[in-house]
């Protein structure tokens, strides 16, 4: 078995080497985000793309990856011509078919649907619901470095990025702290159906994650019916426009996006944006003389080490893309870590600058599907920022190397050692 396995490896590793071949050969640039390299840094590549084929056709991914500011802004903003709708396409290549077994969220489905479901939810996630929670994100964040106090070098995602978020977007819903663990879990597991291929175990962590947090959210709104709270399960299972409801099964997929989104993207942004401060001092000096700068530098840090790379859509028809033909049905990757490092827009995009005088990231969306829980992730990086300057006189790298997750559509770190006093 291990001769035939690694037979198998060597074999898939000679096609994929000879299809990439042909790719840079057709169009002078390969887009293979499977990389270690890539997954390092994923930057130069979409510099390359952005340069020689910004209306790429991945040979191996059989997607159309889109690399340019304006393009990938134009068609965020476009819903009548390009679709959210996975269901709508044959395709199961990569994590598509894992996706197609679960229910799909608010971000999967496209107007009249989505237009019902924003509406509704908007009337449960509002931004009083998340300004209300200012002082317990700081108090917790402050807690969470209390229990690292006297050390002089800890693990930045273990010990606070990776928990903030997760205590706090459980509070909102309404989780116990004792159901905290099971919570993160679950939302590991189904943040992988966004990564593009997944093994057959992956998958199947996939499924019985989303039928594990279904059954255990089941039973939540049902008392929630009979006793409401002060919590996010309620005011969903309250909402209402116009006599119309979200059903329980709706409920459920909602709070399950919520749990995901409200983990990973926040984990990320705090982890990335560090992270960059780190590699630039001086805009770390600059930050600590000038505290109000927080907010910028957020929306700095959020374009220079985007935690969401990419968004996919599908082409409704045969489009004009640039100068390529899009046929319909395309599956098309839309880089928003390329974006938010195009020069057409930003000016040294490269460089970190949190007094940028052209902001704009691109890194919660566009359109109809722009992030929902975007205000929620920048309170949380706003304060963790903050409170990580309050408590530390001087943060530096540990003996360890940052090391990023094999992830490609959510780019954070696996571990990050920092250094304090």
């Amino acid at each position: 078995m291990a001769l035939r396995n690694a037979i198998e490896g060597a074999a898939r590793a000679i096609y994929i080497r000879a299809r990439l071949a042909e790719e840079r050969l057709r169009s002078g640039v390969v887009w293979w985000p499977l990389a270690p390299d890539f997954i390092a840094d994923p930057y130069p590549a979409y510099r390359q793309l952005r340069d020689r084929d910004p209306v790429h056709r991945g040979i191996l991914t059989r997607q159309i990856v889109i690399s340019r500011f304006a393009d990938v802004d134009r068609i965020l903003r476009d819903h009548r011509n390009y679709s959210n709708d996975l269901q709508s396409t044959s395709s199961s290549y990569g994590s598509l078919g894992t996706r197609k077994k679960l229910k799909p969220s608010m971000l999967a489905v496209d107007p009249p649907d989505h237009t019902r479901l924003r509406r509704l939810v908007n009337r449960a996630f509002t931004p009083r619901s998340v300004a209300k929670m200012e002082d317990y994100i700081r108090d917790t964040a402050r807690a969470l470095l209390d229990k690292v106090d006297g050390s002089d070098e800890f693990d930045l995602m273990t010990a606070f990025a990776v928990p903030l978020p997760t205590i706090v977007i459980a509070r909102m819903i309404g989780v116990p702290e004792r159901d905290l663990d099971r919570f993160k879990v679950w939302s590991d597991q189904l943040a992988r159906a966004l990564e593009p291929l997944l093994s057959k175990a992956e998958q199947e962590e996939v499924v019985r994650a989303d039928r594990r947090l279904a059954e255990y959210f089941t039973g939540v709104i049902e008392e929630r019916r009979r006793e409401p709270r002060d919590d996010l399960v309620s005011r969903l299972v309250e909402a209402e426009d116009e006599g119309d409801k979200l059903t329980a099964g709706e409920t459920i997929v909602m709070l399950r996006l919520l749990l995901v989104a409200g983990n990973e993207t926040t984990t990320n942004l705090i982890g990335n944006g560090l992270r960059g401060l780190l590699r630039n001092p001086d805009q770390l000096a600059l930050l600590r003389e000038r505290p109000e700068l927080v907010p910028a530098a957020i929306e700095e840090l959020l374009r220079y080490d985007s935690p969401v790379q990419l968004d996919m859509r599908i082409a409704r028809g045969d489009l004009d893309i640039g100068s390529r033909k899009v046929r319909r049905g395309s599956m098309i990757t839309l880089l928003i870590g390329s974006a938010n490092h195009d020069p057409q827009r930003f000016e040294h995009p490269g460089r970190l600058d949190i007094t940028r005088s052209d902001p704009g990231n691109i890194s919660f969306g566009r359109g109809i599907h722009h992030c929902l829980g975007a205000p929620l992730a920048r309170l949380e990086g706003r304060i963790a920022l903050e409170v990580l300057l309050e408590r530390f006189g001087t943060m530096g790298f540990g003996e360890r190397q940052p090391k990023h997750r094999p992830s490609v559509v959510l780019r954070g770190l696996q571990h990050f050692d920092v250094r304090v006093a």
